[in-house]
């Protein structure tokens, strides 16, 4: 039983973090914020951004603050679902071998696996990620190997369109979030990016980042302890519901988009299991916040991050999703009657 003085000692860590983290990166403060949310609420994050924002220094700078070991791997048109579990290599004697491949060399230290580029692999390697994000296991050499306290991030190529594989819709709705990492628009961040040295070694930059600061093998123990400390009244719970409603019926609570024909867009709202993540993230956001109770606030916070990847289109508006889902979440977080 995680006890209130626990919970409090977690959470000052949990802001550490954050504040660690930001030594290494600047001008990504909400990105941050949300990557720290989706840890202790225990799920997975797809980004999205330009090449070349900094993707992979923020999640190495993560992966050095919380502890437990690091992997990276590359989407490519050739990647076959056993690459991800073993390689195969020719020793100094000639003889073949075979080595526990990215998902398995770590063990039970794998906390996180990051996968650029994720649309450039097959569907069938895409298949297997979901099983591990979902299990966190496989079953590999007559055994399982488990990895329980791995979060997976993945990063699409929006640019390139030749030789990808877009993400199915069971694949998008097993990551809490879809985050988009901008670049930054703020002048003197800017400038410190292109200018100051110091932004030019990524491992100097994360070498400023304080390794190991949380027990990374309890985080589990502590999601769900946060979850079951942070309480919903009966309105927030109604305007949850509403909200689930408005994904599937937005009509209903009168969200309109220029252009967009409301009794035709919706294929399919969110998901039960996307539900769970918005309430299970904004618990979260309300014990980062000190709270032990939710409030719309928490739930607006991590709406786009949830909901936008979850609502599927019918296929005519399919094509427009990179516009469309962006603004009818946020039309929906205006037009659903808020608790007061």
């Amino acid at each position: 039983m995680i006890s209130e003085q626990q919970l409090q000692d977690w959470r000052e860590r949990a802001l550490r973090l954050e504040g660690e983290v930001s030594k290494a990166i600047i001008g990504q403060q909400d990105t941050l914020r949300m990557i720290n949310v989706a840890l202790f609420a225990r799920g997975h994050v797809l980004l999205e951004g330009d090449v070349g924002v900094g993707k992979t220094t923020v999640l190495r700078a993560f992966s050095r603050a919380v502890g437990g070991d690091f992997e990276r791997i590359e989407g490519t048109v050739d990647l076959m679902p056993g690459d991800l579990i073993y390689h195969t290599y020719v020793d100094e004697q000639g003889k073949p071998r075979i080595e526990p491949g990215p998902l398995l060399r770590h063990g039970e230290r794998l906390t996180t696996f990051f996968f650029n580029e994720v649309n450039r692999a097959r569907p069938q390697v895409q298949s297997l990620l979901l099983r591990a994000m979902a299990e966190r296991s496989v079953f590999a050499f007559n055994r399982e190997f488990q990895f329980p306290h791995m979060t997976v991030f993945a990063d699409r190529n929006r640019v390139e369109k030749e030789e990808t594989f877009e993400l199915a819709a069971a694949a998008r709705d097993r990551f809490m979030f879809e985050l988009r990492m901008p670049t930054p628009v703020d002048a003197a961040t800017r400038r410190a990016l292109v200018f100051d040295p110091d932004f030019y070694d990524a491992d100097k930059l994360i070498e400023r980042v304080a390794a190991g600061i949380l027990p990374w093998d309890e985080l589990n123990q502590i999601g769900a302890a946060i979850q079951e400390s942070v309480s919903a009244s009966d309105a927030l719970v109604h305007y949850v519901m509403d909200l689930w409603d408005a994904t599937r019926m937005p009509h209903k609570h009168a969200v309109r988009l220029s252009g967009v024909d409301m009794d035709k867009l919706i294929l399919a709202g969110a998901s039960p299991r996307g539900m769970m993540a918005l309430v299970r993230a904004a618990r979260v956001v309300a014990w980062l916040a000190g709270r032990r109770h939710l409030v719309p606030d928490d739930v607006q916070a991590v709406a786009p991050a949830v909901l936008g990847h979850r609502i599927f289109f019918t296929p005519v508006y399919e094509l427009r999703r990179a516009e469309l889902a962006e603004e009818l979440v946020s039309q929906i977080v205006e037009k659903v009657a808020t608790p007061r």
